[in-house]
């Protein structure tokens, strides 16, 4: 079954816990989970917010990737995104 034909009335309108499940798809769209095709397709399944966050983080990630090119990037500049992003964990 496809994850986006799953009902979203069957779906939790709210999630008790959104960081730790948000951390928890990153992982998995990340490939950082060894059976995370079956735990993301019971997430989705369950709570409505995390249906909407893989969505757009994966909306995303498909951006970047086709969009974005190889070019080198100066380390100052990779040195700051990696600061502000632990900042902001």
């Amino acid at each position: 079954m496809d994850m986006n034909e799953e009902s979203s009335e069957a779906r939790k309108l709210k999630c008790g816990d959104t960081s730790k499940c948000f951390e928890l798809l990153e992982s998995i769209l990340d490939g950082e989970v060894d059976n995370s095709k079956e735990m993301l397709k019971e997430k989705l399944a369950k709570c409505q917010p995390c249906f909407e966050h893989f969505h757009l983080e994966q909306a995303i990630r498909d951006v970047l990737k086709n969009k974005c090119t190889k070019q080198a990037v100066p380390n100052e500049l990779a040195d700051s995104i990696r600061r502000q992003i632990q900042e902001i964990k």
